[in-house]
């Protein structure tokens, strides 16, 4: 059987803003991982590792994987505490 991910990804550091982040990302997980003795670079054989499928909701992706019969792990996300600071923050002292 395949295995696969759910999870939200996490947004880049190059990233301001959140706007890729409201989607599930189903991913499939590679079997056959092979480091190139002269390169050095990992290769496989297995092409579904390159298939990442996006879903509006976790339901939807966890529906996705049973009906396809497949072993799936769900990853849910962390929340982070957003703290509203300003710049004179940076310079009083606690």
């Amino acid at each position: 059987m395949k295995k696969a991910k759910i999870y939200i990804p996490s947004k880049t550091a190059m990233q301001s803003g959140r706007g890729k982040t409201k989607k599930w990302v189903l991913k499939f997980e590679t079997r056959h991982d092979v480091t190139n003795p002269l390169m050095g670079w990992e290769s496989s054989d297995d092409t579904i590792g390159e298939v990442i499928l996006e879903f509006t909701t976790k339901d939807k992706a966890v529906e996705y994987a049973k009906n396809n019969k497949l072993l799936y792990e769900v990853i849910e996300p962390k929340k982070s505490d957003f703290i509203i600071k300003s710049y004179s923050d940076n310079f009083l002292k606690d």
